[in-house]
């Protein structure tokens, strides 16, 4: 498990490279759902998502022969956007695999911070052609399954609990493969303990809630517009934190997500990505169990979502 001391040490070691995001109280948003709400603004981050903390930590923690060697990563946006622009800061190459459906800006963006671009037909052949690329010597960034990753983007948690002026009772966190999630509950677990975990996923993306109902990591089919949530399996790490540490894992259809999209932009005034839009509707069933004393904190994974995307969705679930 991660330890608060592994969460404070990748702290230190990123601080000069990464953004401390805005942790601030939304009273757009508390009016929405009807109870106090503090947003963890990781949108505003370096690369637009929380995704370069755990990068950042990665390749700062890579002995000489690894940085030598290249590094590569899987990803369905955020990670392979953070790799990318991470290691062209520190003079690492770098090789991002991504399933076609990627959104097209993630694609160009990586490709812009000068990674080498692999392309697959689906997030299961991308992680296949990950495993070959390393095991022909390239040193893997896993977006999840790394206990240096976790620590990385478990510095979210530390931020949320140093910085919240008035402290959640409940804070939710959207899962992909769970590095997120796991790490900020390990912050949480440790500077907060009163504080409820709650993990939330998409519609055909369900890999957590797959592995908590198997007892262990299941491959999934997957089907969710929301490809940045779209891990083909989590991970023995991941699961082990969520299981210990997480209240639930919600799942929510993907028109709920692309809803809560428009709804942080009329609400919040950020503009944020589905895999945070589906914080929302999970937030209102939170709140629905716990009742009026819930105070909410939502960390707002990121923003890498483009106007025509977002329009396209809306369209497509007949939210406009």
């Amino acid at each position: 498990m991660i330890g608060i001391s592994d969460i404070e040490a990748a702290a230190r070691l990123i601080a000069p490279h990464v953004v401390r995001t805005p942790t601030v109280a939304s009273p757009g948003l508390g009016a929405l759902l009807g109870v106090p709400v503090t947003a963890k603004l990781e949108l505003l981050q370096r690369t637009g998502s929380f995704k370069a903390r755990g990068a950042a930590a990665k390749l700062l923690s890579l002995g000489e022969a690894e940085r030598a060697a290249g590094v590569v990563a899987v990803s369905g946006g955020n990670h392979g956007i953070a790799l990318a622009v991470m290691a062209a800061a520190l003079d690492v190459k770098a090789t991002v695999v991504m399933p076609r459906t990627a959104p097209a800006r993630s694609l160009a963006l990586a490709e812009a911070a000068g990674a080498t671009l692999r392309l697959t037909d689906g997030m299961d052949s991308a992680f296949e052609l990950v495993t070959r690329l390393r095991d022909e010597g390239l040193t893997l960034v896993h977006p999840f399954d790394d206990p240096t990753v976790i620590a990385g983007q478990g510095t979210v948690g530390l931020e949320l609990a140093e910085d919240a002026a008035d402290e959640p009772t409940d804070v939710v966190v959207s899962i992909g493969g769970g590095g997120l999630i796991a790490g900020v509950a390990a912050a949480l677990r440790a500077r907060r303990p009163g504080v409820r975990v709650w993990g939330v996923e998409t519609e055909g993306a369900e890999a957590m809630s797959a592995a908590l109902k198997a007892g262990g990591p299941v491959p999934v089919p997957l089907s969710s517009v929301v490809t940045t949530l779209s891990a083909p399996s989590v991970s023995r790490l991941t699961y082990d934190h969520v299981r210990e540490l997480v209240e639930e894992v919600l799942v929510v259809p993907d028109r709920e997500a692309v809803r809560g999209c428009l709804e942080l932009a009329d609400h919040a005034k950020v503009w944020a990505e589905p895999a945070a839009g589906c914080l929302l509707p999970a937030a209102r069933e939170i709140v629905s169990r716990v009742g009026p004393g819930a105070r909410l904190g939502l960390v707002v994974c990121g923003g890498n979502t483009a106007l025509g995307e977002l329009t396209g969705w809306a369209d497509r679930f007949g939210l406009r």
